[in-house]
């Protein structure tokens, strides 16, 4: 039997934290980068990357769940002890375009590997939570929306989507992507264009 020494096991986390890093880098600057690739990026051999993710596809959905974390925490922190929903939307927005900007790449190449059920039932934590501030919004007559809340949040997550694929083919600048998405979001939940435009630039002022 195998004796492990002293160590190993926090060498093996920090190899697999540094894996993922530098993994998330090369998919952003190459989202065809190949597992070769990304162990020299990560100074390791090929063998120890495939120690930790058996295959490309387990490398990304690690890397998504780790995405998804991020997203739920962002969400949770944007709209915290905001007692107005309007703000409460886009400061969550706000928040999770941080978060989620750095990921973008992970939602085209999850679709191949992960695929696009399985991000939404990883992101269902957040559409309950979107569809809970909405639902308060709708009953106190702040959004006005012909859809129920469920179906709403159903709606806000595809066009969070459908921003990020923008973002990465080039038809929209990261840099306002965020204060876009926030608006967006708002606007498609009933809020006037110039109150929205309104709320999110003294956010983001």
């Amino acid at each position: 039997m195998a004796v492990m020494t002293t160590g190993s096991p926090s060498r093996a986390d920090a190899n697999r934290r540094r894996i993922l890093e530098v993994a998330l880098a090369e998919l952003l600057r190459d989202p065809d980068a190949s597992m070769d690739q990304i162990a020299r990026a990560a100074g390791v051999v090929r063998r120890t990357v495939y120690g930790h993710f058996p295959s490309r596809e387990a490398l990304i959905g690690t890397l998504v769940d780790g995405a998804v974390e991020a997203v739920v925490a962002a969400h949770a922190a944007g709209r915290e002890g905001v007692a107005d929903p309007a703000e409460a939307v886009a400061r969550s927005t706000l928040a999770v375009w941080e978060v989620a900007d750095r990921y973008r790449i992970l939602v085209a190449l999850a679709q191949r590997s992960v695929t696009v059920q399985g991000i939404r039932d990883r992101l269902a934590p957040v559409r309950e939570a979107c569809a809970g501030v909405l639902a308060r919004g709708l009953e106190q007559g702040v959004f006005t929306s012909p859809l129920p809340p469920q179906a709403l949040a159903t709606v806000h997550e595809q066009m969070l989507f459908a921003l990020m694929e923008a973002v990465n083919d080039g038809l929209l600048t990261a840099s306002e992507a965020g204060r876009s998405a926030a608006v967006t979001l708002l606007t498609a939940a009933g809020v006037p264009a110039s109150r929205a435009t309104e709320l999110v630039a003294k956010l983001t002022d």
